[in-house]
């Protein structure tokens, strides 16, 4: 046997082996709702974008339910900096006067949701644009008259969601949710994403950001957190270990995980085909919320 014909036969048992390790975990979600935030920290660029459409794709295409709920806090930062406009955040959220809410709708929905959608669409013509004020999908309420119009997630309609999914398409959700009176809320992108897949009983909810998950020392990667349960998490959050801008998501998690969300996973949207070797491997590489 030459030593190329060597290569080239290792190389087919590799790729072999990966997708024997996948099977069971295909099989296991066969049919499975998965609610994925994509967060705006975790599009490093087109290419990255488009590798997470591969995996929306290939999850489609396997058998599993994924629904896409996106953020685009840095990106509305940079057209509010570009509009000589301050920013200023409370707690991890965006202080939102009238106008910043104009500008962030205009961002979410008409832009970043646009390239999310487009991205898929490459792969397959399979995904649908929404907004949280479609068919009254996110219902929201004023949080804090500090915080202008920043909005908490008062219910989740998820019907125009099921009506998507049944027809094996991908929904792509911008976090713009409305009051009953019409007033539109710029609603934090990891809270609305843990209450759409607790209002779709959602087998698993994943966070992509640009850190590679939980960490016990924030300024440690080697203290990384690979599997830990709600107790344990809240643990962290109220002994101050995590992050400003870690707490939506991780409050998020929590809440979903206690409504009965199978698995909340934190992952790093930057590594390349991320969502695939956390779900359709033993391992995993990030971070994982269990009951």
């Amino acid at each position: 046997m030459s030593g190329l014909q060597s290569r080239l036969e290792s190389g087919a048992d590799a790729k072999a082996a990966v997708l024997v390790e996948a099977l069971p975990y295909i099989r296991s979600f066969w049919g499975d709702i998965v609610v994925v935030k994509y967060g705006g920290n975790a599009i490093g660029g087109s290419e990255d974008l488009d590798l997470f459409a591969q995996d929306v794709v290939l999850m489609r295409s396997v058998g599993m339910r994924p629904v896409v709920v996106h953020g685009g806090g840095p990106q509305i930062g940079e057209m509010l900096g570009r509009l000589g406009k301050k920013t200023e955040f409370r707690d991890g959220l965006r202080v939102t006067d009238a106008e910043t809410l104009d500008i962030a709708r205009m961002v979410l929905v008409g832009k970043v949701n646009r390239e999310v959608v487009s991205a898929i669409n490459r792969h397959a013509p399979i995904a649908v644009g929404l907004s949280g004020e479609d068919a009254a999908l996110i219902m929201a309420s004023e949080r804090d008259p500090e915080l202008g119009f920043v909005g908490d997630v008062d219910q989740v309609d998820p019907g125009i969601i099921h009506r998507l999914l049944a027809q094996e398409l991908i929904p792509v959700i911008a976090t713009i949710g409305t009051s009953a009176g019409g007033q539109a809320y710029n609603i934090n992108a990891d809270t609305a994403a843990g209450a759409i897949a607790e209002a779709l009983h959602a087998t698993k909810l994943v966070y992509l950001t640009n850190i590679e998950g939980l960490r016990r020392d924030v300024n440690d990667p080697a203290s990384l957190v690979t599997t830990l349960s709600v107790d344990e998490l809240e643990g962290m959050m109220s002994d101050g270990s995590l992050g400003e801008g870690m707490i939506p998501k991780v409050a998020s998690c929590v809440a979903a995980v206690r409504a009965g969300v199978g698995r909340a996973h934190i992952l790093d949207g930057r590594v390349p085909h991320v969502l695939l070797l956390e779900i359709f491997t033993r391992e995993g590489v990030g971070t994982m919320v269990c009951p």
